[in-house]
């Protein structure tokens, strides 16, 4: 394991999540957000010589972090296409899946991808796969103030996205965004000083949902897993803000997305997941001090029924 393994990302709710896939040596299991392998190492430390870890990763950058394991099977995309991909290479069905969402610290330190408000002359880039031609710059130079309104909106959780839409598009009309700094001086009159940073993170949450369709791909992910894990397998999920977090305790206690409760002639919940209790789990006051990404995490496991 090299250093840049090391300091590429630090797992979050590490014991919690891999105590939560109850892991059997012989298994199946996928982690369907590589990153730094942090989670993929520690679901192999627990596995025996016959079982199985596959880990998607969209990101080149995660390709760098590929297990030297025969265990393990590096999927190169995105995790919308998890049933796909596990039939091509024989794993179905699985006994647990893993799920960290989110941006990992890689992505927020490398100035280069453009997706932290600390690297103000990069540009407002965001792409999770950097073979993609569409970037924030596309949302931000191109959107009409409808659409652009929308994605504020329904990503950001902002308010005011009418004014914050047409600061935007009135700072493009004498100079296209090239940076993240222009983008900052567009739209910093629409926050208050004391909010001003938390505004500007949600903005760049919504800019980097948009950009790589996290929430279309994140639905698709979990409609797929309930038909890719057996009975009694685990389904365990990351989450970072309200958005994704609403999701996966919709699915989990419903079975669907919407969180649409239905219900048999007997009045039995339709759902093929029981949640595991308590409903979620956060970190540790200690693991907050030693690693301030995790202080907005939630953790949610359901087993298949």
């Amino acid at each position: 394991m090299t250093q840049t393994n090391l300091i590429y990302h630090t797992p979050v709710l590490l014991k919690e999540s891999i105590e939560g896939l109850q892991i059997q040596p012989e298994g199946i299991y996928v982690d369907v957000t590589f990153g730094g392998g942090g989670h993929s190492r520690e679901i192999l430390k627990h596995l025996g010589e016959k079982g199985r870890l596959l880990s998607f990763d969209q990101d080149a950058d995660a390709e760098k972090n590929i297990l030297n394991d025969t265990r393990f099977t590096f999927v190169r995309s995105n995790f919308r296409y998890l049933r796909n991909f596990l039939r091509y290479y024989e794993a179905l069905p699985v006994d647990g899946i893993l799920a960290d969402l989110g941006v990992s610290s890689h992505h927020l330190d490398e100035g280069s991808r453009g997706f932290s408000l600390r690297s103000p002359e990069a540009k407002p880039d965001m792409r999770m796969n950097q073979r993609s031609e569409f970037s924030a710059l596309q949302i931000i130079n191109e959107y009409p103030k409808e659409k652009l309104m929308t994605v504020l909106k329904m990503y950001g959780e902002l308010r005011g996205v009418g004014r914050l839409a047409d600061r935007i598009i009135q700072a493009r009309e004498i100079e296209p965004f090239r940076q993240i700094d222009q983008l900052i001086s567009a739209v910093a009159p629409c926050f208050s000083r004391d909010r001003e940073r938390k505004e500007l993170t949600k903005l760049f949450q919504a800019l980097r949902i948009e950009v790589n369709q996290e929430m279309v791909a994140l639905q698709e992910m979990l409609e797929a897993s309930v038909k890719c894990i057996k009975p009694g397998g685990r389904l365990v999920v990351i989450t970072y803000h309200s958005l994704e977090d609403r999701l996966v305790k919709n699915f989990m206690k419903s079975g669907n997305c919407a969180g649409k409760v239905e219900k048999d002639f007997f009045g039995h919940i339709n759902c093929p997941l029981k949640i595991v209790k308590p409903d979620f789990l956060l970190p540790s006051e200690k693991e907050i001090e030693r690693n301030p990404r995790s202080r907005s995490a939630k953790l949610r496991i359901a087993t298949k029924l």
